[in-house]
């Protein structure tokens, strides 16, 4: 390692790098600066230990899966108007601390204040206006559902009476319908996680034809999940159809404005997956009954109109075939049906001087084409430099081939060619 260290972390190298000491030190120089700053989450491992005033809390991030830890004063705890419980919902003022030997950041708390439900109710309505006029709840985006599915997705909690109710409900109208079920919390601080890994698991399953969110009634917290915007999204997101029952008739949350479906119960979601096969079985009797005696009805009205068709048609059909017959017999004694062939005697006629004309003017064409072909060759021998070396002209070049044009391009004695009508030779002029 270099003796000197660097001052800059952007000045560092393999082969002088920082030690760990001066990079914790840096980075708690760097947090202590920072000011004051409230800081919205939910409380989880509340720790209170008997006899001291500071109090130990995790601070978790609602939507994702991110977390820090927070000390405060048991007397700050001490001052709000209801006990602090784990799955609160608080605002926090604090100021960040970089613990060096831990090499881990925290949070030591000045005040807490709880978020209370009219502010959180706002919240959801400002969220579901955002995503509004995004066009996540726009009615074009919902999908139709299967008549019949191959397969039903269904997440819901584990062991829950949702699960049971939409399970029993749906093979009781539909004793042959698939389940795959997912389940996993549907309330707390894991629950969007595990809802949104549920609901991309099933999409991908080609088996799965539509997909149940379901869960029981609860308490405003409870269903707080249920408004998540990375749940909405990932509601909206699916290919699959997704139908929601979430909590009693009176609960919205607003991935129910995301699902192509809402049912007010689990009870409800059972009848909107699957038809009821009694129902079905009723109805194909009735459609069958109305198709027989439709069929029946008809059947003795042909067989009625048919008698009387051949009431009205008798006498008439007999006149008109003895009628049609003797036309026919005329047609076949006509000419151009005793002997056809006598159609085509003329156009045999014309078809023989048609060809004769185009024999005559080809042959004319082709001796004026061959006598101007004869005139141009003539015309191109005369012109050709050989037929000017015929008629006692020569061409004189010099030895790199440059044709010499006037008696200045030439020297005394320098040799010079000579092409005449017989071969060429050499020559060098005088002077």
């Amino acid at each position: 390692m270099a003796d000197s260290v660097p001052e800059r972390a952007g000045d560092t190298t393999a082969e002088n790098p920082w030690p760990v000491r001066l990079l914790s030190y840096k980075i708690g120089e760097y947090v202590e600066r920072m000011p004051q700053l409230w800081v919205e989450g939910q409380v989880v491992q509340l720790t209170r230990r008997p006899g001291s005033t500071t109090c130990y809390l995790t601070l978790r991030d609602a939507d994702v899966d991110m977390s820090l830890s927070v000390t405060i004063s048991s007397y700050a705890l001490d001052a709000l108007p209801i006990p602090l419980r784990d799955g609160a919902r608080v605002v926090i003022q604090a100021k960040p601390v970089f613990w060096a030997r831990r090499g881990s950041l925290h949070l030591d708390g000045r005040q807490i204040r709880p978020v209370g439900q009219g502010e959180l109710l706002a919240r959801i309505e400002h969220l579901k206006q955002l995503l509004a006029a995004e066009g996540l709840f726009a009615p074009e985006r919902k999908r139709r559902l299967p008549f019949l599915p191959r397969g039903v997705g269904l997440i819901c909690g584990r062991a829950s009476a949702a699960e049971q109710d939409v399970v029993e409900n749906a093979k009781r109208r539909w004793p042959g319908v698939r389940f795959t079920i997912r389940q996993v919390p549907v309330q707390g601080n894991d629950a969007v996680t595990a809802v949104c890994a549920a609901l991309a698991d099933l999409d991908a399953d080609a088996g799965v034809d539509v997909i149940v969110l379901a869960r029981g009634g609860g308490s405003f917290e409870d269903l707080l999940p249920f408004s998540n915007e990375a749940m909405i999204r990932a509601v909206a997101s699916t290919i699959t159809p997704v139908v929601t029952a979430i909590g009693h008739d009176v609960d919205t949350p607003l991935v129910d404005f995301a699902a192509d479906v809402r049912a007010s119960t689990p009870t409800d979601a059972a009848k909107l997956i699957v038809p009821d096969v009694a129902a079905e079985h009723a109805a194909l009797a009735q459609a069958r009954a109305r198709m027989t005696a439709a069929q029946t009805r008809r059947l003795a009205g042909a067989v009625a109109s048919v008698a009387r068709s051949r009431r009205r048609v008798g006498a008439a059909t007999q006149a008109r075939l003895n009628d049609a017959g003797s036309r026919l017999q005329a047609l076949q004694q006509r000419p151009v049906l005793a002997r056809p062939e006598a159609v085509l005697i003329p156009h045999r006629a014309a078809i023989h001087e048609a060809t004769r004309r185009v024999r005559q003017a080809t042959t004319a064409r082709l001796r004026a084409e061959t006598a101007d072909s004869g005139h141009l060759r003539a015309r191109l021998r005369a012109l050709s430099p050989a037929g000017t070396l015929e008629r006692g002209y020569a061409i004189v070049s010099k030895i790199d081939g440059t044709v010499v044009r006037d008696r200045l391009d030439v020297e005394a004695g320098e040799l010079l060619r000579v092409r005449v009508r017989g071969g060429d030779f050499g020559v060098r002029p005088v002077s």
